[in-house]
């Protein structure tokens, strides 16, 4: 029993991706720049490097910037 829980937590660590140190973000346009100096979109960097995944929208400051016709 102790056997099979200790192989659970081994399977669990190895499956787990933590993204951690610091990330080198551009201050204007929110690029990250990776450990071989390229630029990713930051919502593409973090779904390569963790297991998150994202939905989109805008939010009422970005919708009133581009798109100032809408309510």
């Amino acid at each position: 029993m102790v056997e099979d829980r200790t192989s659970e937590l081994i399977k669990a660590l190895k499956e787990l991706k933590t993204l951690k140190g610091l990330l080198p973000i551009c201050s204007h346009c929110k690029m990250i720049r990776d450990d071989k100096g390229n630029w990713n979109e930051i919502d593409v960097y973090i779904m390569n490097h963790s297991e998150a995944e994202f939905t989109h929208g805008i939010c009422p400051k970005c919708l009133k910037k581009h798109y100032p016709c809408r309510p």
